[in-house]
């Protein structure tokens, strides 16, 4: 309560600071790349591997299951802390831009990490976090439409972006409002940025999925 009034009074004196500390506090927490370490605890260097990309999905074809899950489960978490912490320490509209500041900033730092001399991963893990904070309504049914692309298709990417294409849609028919049917489009727009090649690949045939282990 102490540190949340003293940000308060620090805000109504340099309103940026409203906006400056969420960023900043969101890109440290993102620029901590966990599939490095657990990569590395499993003796693999997630930059030399596979598609060098340090991610949840690159971990788990590169070294299993369940370092993957676990690179999942901490870049989801710190897109969800990051986004979710301002709302015990700002009040109103003020809490809203500091949600989404906290949110972009996770997302540049997992993009852009300062620990690894500015590389970084596509952030869907991160992404899917940070959204389960701001506006829980509309990704909920765009993770749902995430897995049946997913088990569908086989490809990791291809469900990404039809989680994204999903966002915007999932937002303005769940009623969350403008500002987050925006956020869902500035979001879409975003992953499939971020997922040029793979986009290429998929057009051209050459993308990695992910194969069904066939029962004995």
């Amino acid at each position: 309560m102490f540190f949340a009034s003293c940000i308060g009074e620090v805000t109504a004196c340099f309103p940026l600071v409203g906006v400056a500390l969420p960023l900043f506090i969101g890109y440290l927490l993102g620029s901590m790349l966990f599939a490095v370490p657990v990569a590395k605890r499993w003796g693999v260097d997630i930059f030399k591997v596979g598609s060098g990309n340090p991610g949840a999905t690159n971990v788990k074809r590169a070294v299993g299951k369940l370092p993957g899950n676990i690179v999942f489960a901490c870049d989801a978490l710190k897109g969800f802390f990051a986004s979710l912490w301002p709302v015990f320490v700002f009040e109103g509209d003020a809490a809203v831009y500091a949600q989404l500041a906290g949110f972009a900033g996770a997302l540049l730092g997992h993009s852009f990490s300062c620990l690894y001399r500015f590389k970084g991963g596509k952030a869907v893990s991160t992404t899917i976090g940070g959204l389960l904070a701001i506006m829980p309504l509309a990704i909920l049914p765009a993770l749902l439409v995430w897995l049946a692309v997913f088990y569908l298709s086989g490809y990791v990417s291809l469900a990404s972006l039809a989680l994204g294409l999903s966002l915007p849609l999932a937002a303005w028919l769940l009623g969350e409002g403008t500002a987050k049917t925006v956020l869902g489009a500035v979001v879409c727009v975003l992953l499939f940025v971020r997922h040029r090649s793979n986009i290429v690949r998929l057009c051209h045939g050459t993308e990695s999925r992910f194969e069904r282990k066939k029962k004995s």
